[in-house]
């Protein structure tokens, strides 16, 4: 039903009624069954229901899970329409857009209220973009999205997102504001003062894997009397145990405190804990001459630590030899042509396979360049059943579709890439 109303909205189909009756009924959408209530009307009008009968028939479109409920009905409104002089191929096409209802129909006042919480949340994302993230971080789990792709996205839409920081976060992601004028203006409190740049987002411990809200509360407490000004202090102030101390340090959440990951993790170890004769002692032990981190080792470590990275992104480090393969990146699909042989790859954010599809799976992939939307037909998914499960970053080939501004790839083929860069990313999966 979905795609006669969009076609026919954008003037690429024509709009037609048999008769007054049904254009009574469909005139609001088109000539098209949108809400239950239009098909509880036609039913009446086109068929001859009585509105007990008609009740029915929307019990059966409700009863989505139930398959062939719907089914019963198909003889009375096909006799039904056909008595009422109605062409059989009127009557045959209608009675497939009322099934569409076993699966997705539900009432006007249902769609207006998803449209005005759609409306209102479109209307925040584009005027405060960082307390909307802010707020979807904070709910998680939810949606579609894993924090690390929200993050990204903010990003791109000129929200500066600060990492997380002893010295700086909470519990939740927050909004280090001190004043708010226009939409989009913030009088953001930055280390060097107050400023009015952008957007900012200060991200929050609940994103470190593992660490519980307990421990969080505890070091935000013990912060409470001024900012902690060295390892010694922290330790002796939060009393956190090793194995928290740890989980922070493999976050990166010390920086202001002049420590590295690698420098952090050394403090955090059993035996380099500070004992009480010495733990008021203000100068520290120079922490020991450790090799600094590649910028790809700091990746995997970010990821590893809370599934995301404010860093690279990771499939930047594959690009030599992506490119060697013949893949194209996401940001180039806009430039090429309908049809077109082609290879993709990227780090695998969704697998969906919604009931309705037939055997296909919508699988979404991200690479340092945007987002590639993938097609896969049940035969390919057996087929490369593998690669199609566990890949962790996935590499397919395929054909191009545009139609407008929507792509996609239909694959062909799936290959599992994920042995080029051990990275710990997690998509999320629905079926």
């Amino acid at each position: 039903m979905v795609h006669p109303y969009l076609r026919r909205r954008n003037g690429e189909e024509p709009v037609d009624y048999p008769d007054d009756r049904i254009r009574a009924v469909l005139e609001k959408t088109l000539g098209v069954p949108i809400f239950q209530e239009q098909a509880m009307r036609l039913a009446v009008v086109a068929a001859g229901f009585t509105p007990g009968e008609a009740d029915q028939l929307r019990r059966a479109m409700g009863a989505w899970r139930r398959k062939g409920v719907i089914e019963v009905f198909r003889k009375k409104l096909l006799e039904g329409m056909r008595a009422n002089g109605y062409p059989q191929e009127f009557a045959e096409r209608i009675f497939k857009q009322l099934s569409g209802f076993g699966e997705y129909g539900f009432p006007e006042s249902h769609a207006a209220s998803f449209a005005l919480l759609v409306y209102v949340s479109a209307w925040l994302k584009r005027y405060y973009p960082a307390a909307f993230t802010a707020a979807l971080i904070n709910s998680q789990p939810m949606g579609f999205y894993a924090p690390g792709q929200l993050i990204g996205d903010a990003r791109k839409h000129g929200v500066e997102v600060r990492p997380i920081d002893v010295n700086c976060s909470e519990w939740d992601c927050t909004l280090p504001a001190c004043g708010l004028a226009q939409p989009n203006e913030f009088h953001v409190a930055t280390e060097q003062g107050c400023a009015k740049p952008q957007a900012m987002l200060r991200l929050g411990f609940r994103l470190i894997n593992g660490l519980s809200r307990a421990a969080a509360d505890q070091l935000v407490a013990a912060r409470a009397s001024g900012s902690f000004v060295s390892w010694n202090d922290f330790i002796h102030r939060t009393r956190l145990p090793s194995a928290v101390l740890k989980k922070l340090a493999q976050a990166d959440v010390f920086r202001s405190l002049g420590l590295t990951r690698r420098e952090a993790l050394w403090r955090a170890l059993p035996s380099q804990e500070v004992l009480p004769l010495f733990e008021r002692v203000e100068e520290e032990e120079p922490a020991a001459p450790l090799p600094p981190m590649s910028a790809l080792q700091e990746v995997v470590a970010d990821y590893g630590a809370a599934g995301m990275t404010l860093r690279q992104h990771p499939v930047s480090f594959l690009r030599p030899a992506l490119e060697q393969r013949g893949v194209v990146p996401a940001a180039a699909l806009t430039t090429l042509k309908n049809g077109m042989r082609l290879k993709v790859a990227g780090l695998v954010l969704l697998r969906q396979r919604p009931a309705t599809a037939k055997g296909i799976t919508f699988v979404t992939l991200e690479d340092e360049t945007g987002i590639i939307n993938l097609i896969v037909r049940q035969e390919i998914w057996e087929r490369y059943r593998r690669a199609a499960k566990t890949a962790k970053i996935m590499l397919a080939h395929g054909t191009l579709q545009r139609q407008k501004e929507i792509i996609h790839v239909l694959v062909t083929k799936l290959e599992n890439f994920s042995a080029k860069l051990a990275i710990e990313a997690q998509s999320r999966d629905f079926r």
